[in-house]
C-alpha cells in the first residue's frame, strides 16, 4: 500500500463506517422506541455490528475481485463470485451475530434474534445486495488505480523520451566543433577530447537518473563551458554563481544544457565581440530559481525559435511540476537574452 492511501484506511475509512453505522442506529432508534424498546444502546450494536462486518468483509471482497480479475474466462469470474456472495453471507451473519450476542452476555441480558433458518433467509436478500454493490464499487476502484499507474508509466516513458533527446543533441554538437578544430590546432584538440570525455561520463552517470542535485547539474554544464570556451576563446567568459543552498536541490538531470547551449549557439557563436554567459542559482520562498544569460547582441528569439531544447526544457518543467514550474525567456538587462526558471526546491535526502 502507497504512503499516500495509508490515511484512508487508517482514519477515513473507520470513520466513514463509524459514521455510516451511527446514522443506521438513529434512524433504527426511532422504530425501536416505538415499540416499547428500553435500552437505547440496542439499535446502535445491530446496525454497528453489521456495518463493522460489511466494513472487514468489503476489504476482502476488494482483494477477491481483483486476483479473479485475472481469469479470461467470464464464466469462471462467475462462479468465484457465486462463491464470494456465499461465503460473504455466511461470514457476515456469523460475525454479526457473534458480536451481538457477546455484548448482550457481557450486559447480562439475553439475545434471541430468531431461529438460524430465518435469520438467514432474512439477511441472505440483504446480503447479496450488499455483495453486488461491494463488487461494483470495488471494480470502479480498480479502474482508477490502473487508471493511475498507466497515467504515471505513460509520464515516466515520457520523460525518459525528452531526456533521451537532449543527450545526442549536444554531444553531437560538441563532436562538430572539435571536428572543426583539430586541424587547426592539435593541442587545442586534445584539450577538448579531455573535456568531452569528462561530459561523456557525467552524461552516462545522468542518464541512469531522472532526476539529480544542482550540483551534479553543474559538474555535468562545467565540462561543457570548458569545451566551448577552448573552442571560442576570448570571444566567451563563463561564469557560474551558484548558493550552496541551491547546488543541494533535486532537478531534472540535463535540464539546463539546452538553455546553455542555446546561449553559445545563437549568441557567441554568431558575435565577433566578446560574451559573457552567466548560469546563476539561488533558493528564495521555497524555490529554486535559476538563470542563464548572455550579454550577446542578438535579439531575443520567438520561443518557437528555440526549437528542440527550449521545447523539451518547458515540457519536462510541465510534466513533472504542473503550475509550480516557470519559464520565461525575455531581454537581458545587459543586452542579449535571459531565461529563468523556477521550481519547487526540494533538497537531497540525507543517507540513513
Amino acid at each position: 500500500m502507497s504512503p499516500s492511501r495509508r490515511p484512508f484506511f487508517l482514519w477515513i475509512y473507520p470513520s466513514l463506517l463509524l459514521g455510516v453505522g451511527l446514522l443506521q442506529g438513529l434512524a433504527e432508534m426511532q422504530k425501536y422506541l416505538a415499540r416499547g424498546g428500553r435500552h437505547a444502546w440496542e439499535p446502535f450494536l445491530w446496525e454497528l455490528s453489521s456495518v463493522l462486518c460489511t466494513g472487514l468483509l468489503a476489504l476482502a471482497v476488494y482483494r477477491w475481485h481483483v486476483a479473479g480479475l485475472r481469469q479470461r474466462s467470464r464464466w469462471r469470474q462467475l462462479g468465484r463470485h457465486l462463491l464470494g456472495a456465499l461465503a460473504y453471507m455466511l461470514l457476515h451473519v456469523g460475525g454479526m451475530f457473534g458480536l451481538r450476542f457477546l455484548v448482550y452476555a457481557l450486559a447480562g441480558l439475553s439475545y434471541e434474534p430468531g431461529h438460524a433458518q430465518q435469520i438467514l433467509a432474512y439477511e441472505a436478500g440483504k446480503d447479496l445486495v450488499s455483495y453486488g454493490l461491494i463488487v461494483a464499487i470495488c471494480h470502479g476502484l480498480w479502474i482508477h488505480v490502473e487508471a493511475q499507474a498507466l497515467r504515471a508509466e505513460l509520464a515516466e516513458a515520457r520523460l525518459t523520451r525528452l531526456a533521451e533527446q537532449i543527450q545526442p543533441h549536444f554531444l553531437f554538437n560538441t563532436l562538430n566543433l572539435i571536428s572543426s578544430v583539430m586541424y587547426e590546432d592539435v593541442a587545442k584538440a586534445d584539450r577538448i577530447l579531455c573535456e568531452l570525455a569528462t561530459l561523456l561520463r557525467q552524461a552516462l552517470a545522468a542518464q541512469g537518473a531522472s532526476s539529480h542535485t544542482l550540483a551534479q547539474e553543474l559538474s555535468l554544464v562545467e565540462p561543457y563551458l570548458s569545451i566551448m570556451a577552448a573552442r571560442f576563446g576570448e570571444r566567451l567568459q563563463v561564469s557560474i554563481e551558484a548558493s550552496e543552498d541551491s547546488r543541494a536541490c533535486l532537478l531534472p538531470a540535463l535540464l539546463l544544457i539546452s538553455p546553455v547551449e542555446n546561449a553559445i549557439k545563437h549568441d557567441v557563436a554568431l558575435s565577433s565581440a566578446p560574451v559573457r554567459v552567466l548560469v546563476s542559482a539561488r533558493v528564495a520562498e521555497g524555490q529554486l530559481h535559476l538563470s542563464v544569460s548572455n550579454s550577446g547582441a542578438t535579439p531575443v528569439r520567438d520561443e518557437r525559435q528555440g526549437a528542440l531544447g527550449l521545447r523539451n526544457v518547458r515540457e519536462r518543467l510541465q510534466a513533472l511540476y504542473g503550475d509550480a514550474a516557470r519559464l520565461e525567456l525575455r531581454p537581458g538587462p545587459a543586452g542579449g537574452s535571459e531565461l529563468n526558471i523556477a521550481l519547487p526546491a526540494v533538497r537531497m535526502r540525507a543517507a540513513a
